[in-house]
C-alpha cells in the first residue's frame, strides 16, 4: 500500500509536539536543580527516572524533575544519562 500525495506532504510538514528543548540549569552537587534559565527553584515537587528502549542501540536514560519556580511557574526538566545535558519538557 502506498501513501497518497496528501499523506506524504502532511508527514513532511508535520513536527513533533512538545519536543524537549535545551535549557540552562544550575544544579547542586547532588544533581538537583537550583536555577532554571536564571529563575530560582523554590521546590522540587517530584523526581523520577525513565529507562526505556534498553533493547535498542539508543536506549533512553533520563532523570526528570518537576519544579516550582520562585515566580510560581511549574516546569519539568530532565537530564540525559548520569550527567548529560539538561532539557525542558512541556506537558
Amino acid at each position: 500500500m502506498s501513501a497518497t500525495r496528501g499523506e506524504g506532504a502532511e508527514r513532511a510538514n508535520s513536527r513533533r509536539l512538545y519536543r524537549p528543548r535545551r535549557v540552562e540549569v544550575a544544579a547542586a552537587p547532588d544533581g538537583s536543580p537550583l536555577q532554571l534559565a536564571g529563575a530560582a527553584v523554590e521546590a522540587v515537587r517530584e523526581e523520577w527516572w525513565v529507562e526505556d528502549r534498553w533493547w535498542t542501540p539508543r536506549p533512553v536514560h533520563r532523570h526528570y524533575f518537576e519544579l516550582v519556580l520562585a515566580d510560581g511557574r511549574d516546569a519539568v526538566v530532565f537530564r540525559e544519562g548520569g550527567g548529560g545535558r539538561w532539557y525542558r519538557q512541556r506537558a
